[in-house]
């Protein structure tokens, strides 16, 4: 339940739309609902505004569809995503929830229901390889259910810079970029060094000999040379939209025209 729910909620208690005993029973189930394998947050909207997610991995097809059923019960709520299901997870959840967007990439697969409204803002995602693209489609597939269109650059490693260097326009005019990459995670820090937006870098645990399943590709983008470079984990795809979500403005833009703030 976010904030517009509540104040909904409110609006109709007043106006006799909604009895005192009917509110009562939409408040109980915060802060969280409890499914016996589960404790359901709903009370995350109105504290963070953040997209409600399923982690799949580790839980059954029929406690994915279970919990995926109880985030969206609750009304005029936040997007609700389901990261990382196999394609019994994804079809369990989809069947209980029919309306959901399903993006698939190699083995797993993202699902999102009740996208956010239209954001402003320029997202753009830039892969090092073409085996960086799982982890790259988590993320574009969280930022659209957030309201963003990001776009996507694949396979602009440092091995051929030339080929990011051909897209420099499109860098310098994102809002937000996202850089994935493995081995040794080099491209992060040459976007870095390049764009004045916010980079957000995803490690992956793609690459060979010591790139130690992405350990060596985060510990490279934790020390880059391009300042202000924020890190999430290996293979976090979906972190990494989140950061983007919170970086950026979450209203609707400027009218064109409008006159700038004054200086004190």
């Amino acid at each position: 339940m976010d904030e517009t729910a509540v104040r909904q909620l409110l609006h109709d208690v007043r106006e006799g739309a909604c009895t005192p005993d009917d509110a009562v029973r939409l408040l109980r189930r915060l802060p969280f609902a409890d499914l016996g394998f589960a404790r359901v947050d709903h009370h995350r909207a109105l504290r963070q505004g953040a997209v409600e997610a399923v982690y799949a991995p580790g839980k059954t097809p029929e406690q994915c569809a279970a919990i995926v059923v109880e985030l969206l019960a609750e009304p005029a709520s936040l997007p609700v995503v389901l990261t990382r299901a196999d394609p019994a997870q994804a079809a369990a959840a989809l069947a209980a929830a029919p309306a959901g967007e399903r993006t698939v990439s190699g083995p797993r697969s993202t699902v999102a229901w009740r996208t956010a409204p239209p954001r402003p803002g320029r997202v753009l995602v830039v892969t090092a390889g073409t085996a960086d693209l799982p982890v790259a489609d988590e993320c574009l597939a969280v930022l659209r259910a957030t309201g963003f269109e990001p776009e996507r650059l694949v396979d602009c490693g440092v091995a051929g810079v030339h080929r990011l260097l051909a897209s420099a326009d499109a860098l310098a005019g994102a809002d937000a970029v996202v850089v994935v990459a493995g081995m040794e995670g080099a491209l992060a820090s040459v976007v870095g060094g390049i764009t004045g937006a916010p980079v957000v870098a995803v490690p992956t645990s793609v690459g060979y000999g010591a790139s130690f399943e992405g350990v060596t590709a985060l510990l490279a983008m934790l020390a880059s040379c391009a300042a202000g470079v924020t890190v999430v984990g290996i293979d976090n795809g979906f972190g990494a939209a989140c950061a983007v979500a919170r970086m950026l403005p979450s209203g609707p833009p400027p009218p064109a025209g409008a006159d700038a703030p004054a200086v004190p």
